[in-house]
């Protein structure tokens, strides 16, 4: 198993995973369909990441990295496929993706989520994320929990 930069024939997993995590837990939202339908538009080119977990020539898991403002980036779309979950991958990702983000100088990481997701908030929790007022007019509307991790 290896942690791989996105690459453009990596986005229709990329898609599909999110899309199949999305309808098992919630739904997908225009702004889902915006970000998932072109990720090199909506996460790559304003200077984010996308990270993939590989198993042999297999996709099993990704993470990204969007843009919100100069060293200020949302942690989102982080999936891994059902029969691969319970081991520890997405502990895996999210050390790859604080260490990237730390390298790269960036202040600090937010992540919208949904306080029924408790596996999640947990591992956001352990990783040194806390919990912040979250706005009205959150990106997602199954949004209800919005937490931050100061890098530096």
């Amino acid at each position: 198993m290896q942690i791989v930069d996105w690459k453009p024939e990596y986005s229709e997993e990329f898609k599909n995973m999110n899309i199949h995590w999305l309808e098992e837990f919630f739904w997908v939202e225009p702004h889902d369909e915006d970000v998932l339908g072109d990720p090199k538009k909506h996460i790559i080119d304003p200077g984010g990441m996308i990270f993939f977990v590989k198993e042999i020539d297999k996709i099993i898991g990704c993470v990204a990295l969007m843009k919100i403002e100069n060293n200020i980036f949302e942690l989102t779309k982080m999936a891994v496929k059902p029969k691969h979950r319970g081991k520890k991958i997405g502990q895996q990702l999210m050390q790859h993706t604080l260490d990237f983000a730390r390298n790269e100088g960036w202040d600090r990481l937010i992540i919208y989520s949904n306080r029924k997701l408790e596996n999640a908030i947990h591992l956001y929790r352990k990783y040194g994320f806390i919990e912040i007022p979250i706005e009205k007019n959150n990106p997602y509307s199954r949004g209800d929990i919005k937490m931050v991790l100061n890098l530096s």
